[in-house]
């Protein structure tokens, strides 16, 4: 007899929560991309002005690089 959270044997392993599609991974990746890349552009399009990066403008921009390397 099996315990419970256990597969029993012969049984399909669970799926995951929304499928595991592709396409759906391609989207949610694509976005977060777009996002950091959108996020980053505020602070860099002034500092190519010649205005020198506060620290929000720096904590934007190292947000953005997190959220593209850790996402």
């Amino acid at each position: 007899m099996s315990r419970p959270g256990e597969a029993s044997p012969g049984s399909e392993p669970p799926r995951p929560l929304f499928g595991g599609c592709l396409s759906c991974r391609l989207l949610c990746g694509t976005g977060l991309l777009l996002a950091a890349a959108w996020i980053y552009q505020g602070p860099r399009s002034s500092m190519k002005r010649g205005i020198p990066p506060s620290a929000g403008a720096i904590a934007q921009i190292t947000f953005a690089l997190s959220e593209r390397w850790g996402g």
